[in-house]
């Protein structure tokens, strides 16, 4: 295939723009690393904005993690993106299956349903009268059970299933196969880019989960990491005297967001091969 030279500048002008993208994508990610680890004396004299420091300090780091507070709402977090995540692929991927049933009876009123909450929800107060009657306040599983759909990513994962091909099935049922094992034996196997790509977008949502635990959480001890780092970009508003003293007010606050974006950063390139190709074989019929 010969490429002329109009297709090569064109590839040019995208890869700039790509580089200009990802890098202004990074460049505040940049700048908040370096206010973490660099010496606030150094930070005052280039007037508040550094990029590169000429030395480095984990003096914030290590004041985060010699406090209760963080490390205790780590292994929250951590619960709520493992577990919660899940708990979410499990209910999505079965809802997913049966839905994509044409032999559903109901299928068309039940997808109906399902898409009206995309455009209503049933409001604040219910949802809260709610999970109050079933018993979670205070509990973690207020931070999953309330969440454990979301619509979009059950159409998503319904319209993959449906790509699927139908012999599979009927050679399965004439084998003997129920629903369930055709299911966890067949579908699942072939939708692993769909199921990485939907549980990435859980993980991410159930790891920067702030709102149901300022609705539902009032014990210190269930606070999600979100929680502790919404407090302490607070602490410019209301600067605590100890903390000032051992570290700068700005340099923790900075810690404190690279503390709570690291673990997705660092998960991410894992499971990347699968994203692009997860969401668009999912979004074929779409």
């Amino acid at each position: 295939m010969v490429i002329n030279r109009g297709e090569r500048a064109a590839g040019a002008v995208i890869n700039l723009i790509l580089c200009v993208v990802g890098i202004a994508s990074l460049f505040p990610l940049l700048f908040v690393l370096s206010m973490s680890l660099t010496p606030y004396g150094e930070v005052i004299k280039n007037g508040g904005f550094l990029i590169f420091p000429k030395s480095i300090t984990f003096e914030a780091y290590k004041y985060l993690f010699q406090t209760r507070e963080l490390p205790q709402s780590m292994l929250v977090s951590l619960f709520t993106a493992t577990v919660g995540t899940a708990i979410n692929l499990l209910i999505t991927m079965l809802g997913a299956y049966s839905l994509s049933r044409k032999s559903l009876r109901g299928r068309t009123f039940i997808l109906l349903m399902i898409v009206f909450t995309m455009l209503f929800s049933g409001g604040l107060i219910p949802t809260y009268l709610l999970v109050k009657s079933l018993g979670m306040l205070n509990t973690i599983w207020a931070l999953v059970i309330p969440s454990a759909v979301a619509t979009y990513n059950l159409l998503i994962m319904k319209t993959f299933f449906e790509g699927l091909p139908e012999e599979l099935f009927e050679s399965a049922r004439i084998d003997g196969a129920g629903d369930l094992s055709i299911l966890f034996r067949i579908v699942v196997p072939l939708s692993v880019p769909s199921l990485m790509t939907i549980g990435l977008f859980y993980a991410v949502s159930n790891w920067n989960s702030f709102f149901p635990a300022v609705l539902y959480i009032t014990d210190a001890d269930l606070n999600p990491l979100q929680i502790v780092v919404r407090k302490l970009l607070l602490l410019s508003n209301s600067v605590d005297n100890a903390t000032e003293n051992i570290v700068p007010t700005p340099t923790l606050q900075m810690a404190s967001v690279i503390t709570a974006s690291l673990p997705i950063l660092v998960v991410y390139p894992f499971i990347q091969k699968y994203f692009t190709k997860g969401v668009l074989i999912g979004a074929i019929k779409g």
